[in-house]
């Protein structure tokens, strides 16, 4: 009988790529993933992952798992929102800033679910640089803020609840066509590759990339994350996009992932409203959405 938190914790292990990666969304110890991949395995008898490489893959008995157990978490995740939302008969306009390159998650099933079964519900989308955000929020122009932690001083704004809606990494990727680039890197060793820049939404990245490499030019930069995976994709060169938003291309072989021996960089995504407010209830509704999407993303 398949366990429910087994299909969980092999779905999160899949889509990160590595079991240390699934335990730290999860909450888990890397042990206890392991053991629970372990029992998955022995209750099916077969092999759902290959062992020995440093980016999970899957046998083809995983990927087929992978897809039936996405959709079975989805259809659970489908009547919990649906069921509570329509008892919680949400209503009015919802108003939700974020940067370009998170709203890509905003615009996911959840939120179609959410206005399906709650035809007086709407939700506006209002995208710019995080200091704009931070000032509708704090003049009451917007109900929800969703941004990185780096963007945001809590103790500024009163009477909000924050929760982390999701850790981000940023990874380096190439063209998955391509053999010319090395499948691992140092941060000198990039300086002599073509670089394409994600530019603008992330600063504290930029300043770190920059405390490891000084100038490094780009032959192409952009804050539009779409645009940016075209020109990898096409060949033009390397560069470091969110890591949420390579997955789906780099399981499907269009990108690959290349490892920088000396390089990291990790930060949270906190969603945040304001508390005792009109829609504070539906904001809290829509966030418990959003992460059943994101543990299966």
């Amino acid at each position: 009988m398949l366990n429910f938190s087994q299909l969980q914790t092999f779905v999160m292990v899949v889509s990160e790529g590595s079991m240390t990666a699934a335990a730290d969304k999860l909450f888990l110890t890397q042990p206890a993933v392991s053991q629970q991949m372990k029992n998955l395995e022995d209750e099916l008898d077969v092999e759902l992952i290959v062992r020995g490489s440093k980016q999970i893959k899957t046998t083809v008995q995983g990927e087929m798992l992978y897809e039936y157990a996405k959709k079975i978490l989805s259809l659970v995740q489908q009547a919990e929102i649906s069921i509570k939302s329509v008892g919680a008969q949400l209503k009015g306009l919802l108003r939700i800033g974020t940067l370009n390159s998170i709203g890509l998650h905003l615009m996911s099933p959840a939120v179609n679910r959410l206005l399906k079964y709650n035809p007086d519900f709407k939700i506006k989308v209002e995208y710019a640089p995080g200091n704009e955000i931070l000032r509708q929020f704090e003049n009451n122009e917007l109900d929800v803020v969703v941004l990185p932690e780096t963007h945001i001083n809590t103790n500024t704004i009163p009477s909000t609840q924050t929760e982390v809606f999701m850790k981000e990494e940023m990874w380096l990727v190439g063209p998955g066509k391509d053999q010319f680039y090395p499948s691992t890197l140092s941060l000198k060793e990039l300086k002599k590759i073509p670089y394409v820049h994600f530019s603008k939404e992330l600063p504290d990245f930029d300043k770190k990339l920059r405390d490891g490499t000084g100038v490094l030019p780009a032959i192409f930069e952009s804050s539009n994350v779409g645009t940016l995976k075209r020109v990898i994709e096409s060949g033009l060169g390397i560069g470091f996009l969110p890591a949420h938003s390579v997955k789906k291309q780099i399981r499907g072989g269009r990108l690959n992932r290349i490892q920088v021996s000396d390089f990291s960089y990790q930060l949270n995504i906190l969603y945040m409203y304001k508390k005792d407010t009109e829609v504070s209830d539906t904001a809290d509704i829509l966030y418990h959405a959003l992460i059943g999407d994101q543990q299966r993303n």
